[in-house]
């Protein structure tokens, strides 16, 4: 049995970066088509940030009632604004590892304002699979192959190869060691 080329692969890795792109931008786009259902005071964000002030504890509680609370709407806009730019970035295969690293977090602090973090059942969430999921573009180039990735990198040059050369030196007269 043989293994498959390294370019199956690459597309492999290129279809599981665009289908998580995708899934950021169906969770993205409807909180800018749907403003008025998202957005502070009446929309899911105001309920999301006040159930997370329930839920949340320790210095993430106090992130939230400090920073978030007083700041929703800023923190409203930059949600929706982060699942859109992931999804683009993730399905264009543009800047796929910053793509990846925010759709690691933004899932992260989901889940912690949920209290998620420290239950196994919330690590059994769409937020775990997304922050998985774009971990692996973090982790691995998902956009060089059918993406704007590939394009930006260039071609590597070729290796030189190498060649063995023999040097002659002249005969060691008697015993090189001391003593």
């Amino acid at each position: 049995m043989t293994l498959p080329s390294s370019r199956v692969y690459a597309v492999v890795l290129a279809f599981v970066r665009i289908v998580t792109g995708a899934m950021w931008l169906v969770h993205g786009v409807p909180k800018f088509t749907r403003s008025d259902a998202f957005m502070p005071p009446n929309g899911v964000f105001a309920s999301y940030l006040q159930n997370g002030l329930a839920k949340a504890g320790g210095p993430y509680h106090a992130f939230l009632a400090g920073v978030v609370a007083p700041n929703a709407n800023l923190f409203a806009e930059l949600v929706r604004l982060g699942e859109v730019l992931t999804g683009m970035v993730l399905v264009l295969g543009l800047f796929t590892r910053l793509g990846g690293l925010v759709g690691v977090l933004l899932p992260l602090n989901y889940m912690a304002a949920r209290g998620a973090l420290e239950s196994a059942s919330g690590w059994g969430t769409v937020d775990a699979s997304l922050a998985l999921l774009s971990a692996i573009s973090l982790l691995l180039p998902t956009g060089r192959v059918l993406g704007l990735d590939g394009l930006f990198r260039g071609r590597a040059p070729r290796p030189v190869p190498v060649v063995a050369e023999f040097v002659p030196e002249p005969p060691l007269d008697g015993p090189t060691a001391s003593r």
